[in-house]
């Protein structure tokens, strides 16, 4: 009785009463009865299950745990004078690290010297190591899996993507959805309602039989009608699914998005850097009439190394000479213009800057799942450049894989309609909303969202209204340390999309278990109490049916940790 008794009189003296206060009242009152055998059963079987109760929410939450142990306790710090060996929490941003092969990464950076290849499977999930070199960002607790390298430290040793995604899975398991709410609304009238269920059983039938008999049967209701299984239901399986969820990539934000999430029937997919690699490269350049390839690819990059749109990358990289340019404006979803070696050049959508005689060229280009940009010279056309940014090899599956759980699925771009419709047709998307600004998908997810639940799956930065209109808003590859996984709901720190039906998969399977659990919970309570009222079980038999429906439905919740973990990264 140690156990529950002190509980439940602090509780009781901060106005709340919970199940622990039932237990007291039936233990005390099967003492001053005569039943000390029944008494030291109840507290013996009640402090059994709360044992279990805690050390199933210690299993559930060990997994999470594990991540900062990725951390190592010490790195090694290059300075002016001898590399020193320092703790790893007093690592502070700008200090450079030295990184062995086999070594784990202390903090997140950036590789200023060195070549490897660094294991992130205990993060992302991806088993194939990733090659980084100068200028690449590393995380904490991936391995160093190749030669030397030297990190400059991006976040300080206490404060970096792993603490981060820890410090989030925490608070989600901590957060209650809306089964958890349920429950909690049931529970919390029910524990007065019982007091007063037993005060009329006692009084009713002492007036019509034996006082003892019938307050010993009261005592009995007390614990007949606590709903221990169902305080526990809930909270030990969407502890253990968000928590088995980091396992594997998934940082979902909270118990309520957890249990949203396992409804989805829809998901929305952005285009550019979700269904394609995000890597665009120049794969045609169309010259106009006395102009080459290379002018038209030297004119585009002169201005286009100004501009921060994801295309310009693939042009200055595929131009051979980049000359200077000045007075470069550019108007965000239509292009740049500027002026180039005295001539004003201007570059852009098919749609803002007109294709002339090049019209039917760009068209082609565009079927073939290219996006075009228009290059305009002296108010001339000059060219037309494609740029291709290609599928990524694992989408037909994943488009297959949310088709047979019953998904719907949608192409979201700002992209022209035929490069789109190229593209989806490759991915196996039928549905697909084309030249879309921000605004555009934004109202897109919210009309997709009256007909099912929707997901929105993008990058977080630039789809972030869309990403705020959906029910669940997925960010694509963040850490820690991105913005994405502060504006979505759920964060996958890798990048293969299968990574998507599996936690929804995963989500359902958590959802069923919570069913179960409350179902079950529900059944126990409403099941008991007019048999223990009838005489038909006593003290014991009731505690110990209690304990056991305590026990089942905390293992029932301990499934929900159970992961299958395709093979990725291939």
């Amino acid at each position: 009785a140690s156990t529950f008794v002190p509980g439940a009189l602090r509780k009781l003296a901060t106005g709340k009463l919970g199940i622990a206060l039932l237990m007291t009242m039936s233990a005390t009152g099967a003492v001053i009865l005569g039943h000390v055998e029944e008494a030291a059963a109840l507290a013996f079987l009640y402090s059994i299950a709360e044992a279990l109760e805690d050390r199933a929410m210690d299993r559930a939450r060990a997994g999470l745990r594990a991540l900062l142990k990725l951390v190592p306790q010490s790195a090694t710090v290059l300075t002016d004078g001898p590399s020193a060996s320092v703790p790893a929490r007093d690592l502070a941003e700008g200090q450079v690290m030295l990184i062995r092969p086999g070594e784990r990464i202390a903090t997140d950076g950036i590789v200023r010297s060195g070549h490897s290849s660094v294991d992130t499977s205990a993060i992302t999930g991806e088993s194939i190591p990733v090659e980084v070199g100068p200028g690449d960002e590393v995380s904490a607790g991936a391995i160093n899996a190749a030669g030397a390298l030297q990190v400059e430290a991006t976040a300080p040793g206490t404060d970096n993507s792993l603490t981060t995604i820890v410090s989030l899975v925490e608070r989600a398991q901590a957060e209650k959805g809306q089964r958890a709410r349920l429950a909690d609304r049931i529970a919390r009238p029910l524990v007065p309602g019982v007091l007063v269920l037993a005060v009329l059983v006692a009084l009713i039938g002492s007036l019509a039989g034996d006082p003892q008999t019938w307050i010993t049967r009261a005592l009995v209701v007390l614990v007949a009608a606590s709903p221990c299984a169902l305080a526990i239901a809930v909270p030990i399986t969407v502890v253990s699914a968000v928590g088995s969820a980091s396992k594997f990539g998934v940082i979902i934000k909270s118990g309520a998005i957890f249990e949203r999430f396992g409804d989805i029937g829809h998901v929305a997919f952005d285009k550019t850097g979700t269904l394609t690699r995000n890597q665009p490269t120049v794969t045609a350049v169309v010259p106009a009439a006395d102009v080459t390839e290379q002018q038209v690819l030297a004119w585009a990059a002169a201005l286009e190394q100004h501009s921060t749109h994801p295309l310009a990358t693939a042009i200055t990289h595929a131009a051979p000479t980049i000359p200077a340019a000045q007075g470069t404006t550019e108007e965000a979803g239509h292009g740049i213009h500027g002026t180039v070696d005295g001539a004003v050049v201007l570059v852009g959508s098919p749609r803002w800057v007109d294709p002339g005689d090049l019209t039917y060229r760009v068209r082609d280009l565009e079927a073939q799942g290219m996006t075009v940009v228009v290059v305009h010279r002296d108010g001339a056309v000059a060219g037309a450049i494609g740029v291709r940014d290609e599928l990524r090899p694992e989408v037909p599956e994943v488009i297959t894989t949310l088709a047979g759980q019953g998904i719907d699925v949608t192409m979201l771009t700002g992209d022209n309609e035929r490069t789109a419709r190229a593209l989806a047709a490759q991915a196996g998307i039928s549905d697909v909303r084309a030249e879309l600004r921000p605004e555009g998908k934004s109202a897109a997810v919210g009309e997709l969202s009256v007909r099912r639940p929707t997901a929105m799956i993008g990058d977080g930065i630039n789809d972030a209204p869309a990403l705020a209109a959906a029910d669940v808003g997925i960010a694509m590859g963040a850490t820690g340390s991105d913005a994405a996984i502060e504006s979505a709901d759920i964060a996958f720190t890798g990048q293969d999309l299968r990574l998507l039906p599996q936690a929804i998969a995963h989500a359902r399977r958590g959802r069923r278990i919570v069913n179960q659990n409350i179902v079950l919970s529900l059944l126990i309570i409403a099941a008991l109490p007019p048999l223990a009222i009838t005489g038909v079980l006593g003290l014991a038999a009731v505690v110990l049916i209690h304990e056991v429906a305590e026990v089942l439905v905390i293992l029932n919740g301990l499934r929900a940790a159970r992961t299958h973990q395709p093979t990725r990264g291939h």
